[in-house]
């Protein structure tokens, strides 16, 4: 007879497992169906960085530009605070006619004041009037100017401006611009500063250091000496003209410098768009000052008696 299995032996393997699949099946569902948190954090990190990238994106507001009549009384400012300043304002070019004048003017170019005023008196003393310069030896004169540099085409230059005056103008300076312009060497700036310091009639100087400072305080862009001339005679009135020229260059010499400009030391620092492009700590811009206004001598070897500082040494002294 065959044997009987008991009941307790029996293994409730499928029970056991019909019991744990609904739990797990709801609990899977559960999980599925659970709405996902949101990362809120970041998103709000992402929104605060792309604001904080735009703001530094947005172009700076753009200053409104400055009007013609703005323009006029802030250049007027300035050179009213320069007359105060340079009020001994002078052509810084050592001479006793405008022959001289002329001559000492053409010399100029390519060189300093001072190294013209050191050569000049030895030059003026062996040829005093265009004649005696027209009938010069040219290997003589050459040699008299030597120092100031280009002295080959200087010498053709001021024996061919006397052979003119002697010729044309029975051996006088023409004290018109159209005249003066014709002779040899001869250009609007030389002959402005004839005009303006012999003849007193007004006239705009633009030199190197006129043609830089007045872009530097944006009284004009231009950059031709012949415009910048027209543009600056726009901001004043005729009579201040050359004065103006005077303390423009004065300034440009002894403060405004063009690589290292003394902002600190400077008496119109707060009417300059510019400022800041050289040194602003007032003690280190002090040490930049040059000629009076640093306690050293002047250009001229015979300054007029107004010149504060000391006279220039002659050519060769120590």
């Amino acid at each position: 007879m065959p044997p009987v299995s008991k009941p307790s032996e029996q293994k409730p393997a499928t029970a056991g497992a019909a019991k744990s699949t609904p739990a797990k099946k709801a609990a899977a569902a559960a999980k599925k169906t659970a709405p996902a948190k949101k990362a809120t954090a970041p998103k709000k990190a992402t929104a605060a960085k792309k604001a904080t990238a735009a703001k530094k994106a947005a172009p700076a507001k753009k200053a409104a530009p400055e009007s013609h009549t703005a323009l006029v009384r802030r250049a007027r400012r300035i050179n009213r605070e320069l007359a105060e300043v340079y009020s001994y304002a002078h052509p810084e070019l050592d001479f006793e006619n405008p022959f001289e004048l002329l001559v000492a003017t053409v010399l100029s170019a390519q060189t300093t004041d001072l190294r013209v005023n050191q050569t000049t008196p030895r030059l003026f003393a062996a040829y005093p009037t265009p004649e005696d310069l027209a009938a010069a030896n040219p290997e003589e004169v050459e040699e008299l100017i030597r120092p100031t540099g280009f002295f080959r085409a200087k010498t053709k230059s001021i024996m061919g401006l006397a052979t003119a005056l002697r010729d044309n103008h029975g051996g006088e300076v023409p004290g018109r611009i159209e005249d003066l312009v014709k002779l040899p060497g001869v250009g609007r700036k030389t002959a402005f500063v004839v005009l303006g310091n012999a003849f007193g009639v007004p006239g705009i100087t633009v030199d190197t250091h006129f043609g830089r400072l007045v872009r530097r305080w944006k009284w004009t862009e231009e950059t031709d000496p012949v415009k910048v001339e027209a543009a600056i005679a726009d901001l004043f009135p005729k009579s201040e003209w050359t004065m103006l020229s005077h303390r423009v260059i004065f300034h440009g010499r002894r403060i405004c410098h063009s690589r290292k400009p003394a902002c600190g030391a400077c008496p119109i620092a707060d009417l300059c768009p510019s400022y800041g492009e050289g040194e602003t700590d007032p003690e280190k811009a002090k040490k930049l000052l040059k000629y009076e206004m640093g306690g050293l001598p002047g250009q001229r070897l015979k300054p007029p008696p107004d010149y504060p500082g000391k006279a220039a040494p002659p050519l060769g002294a120590a």
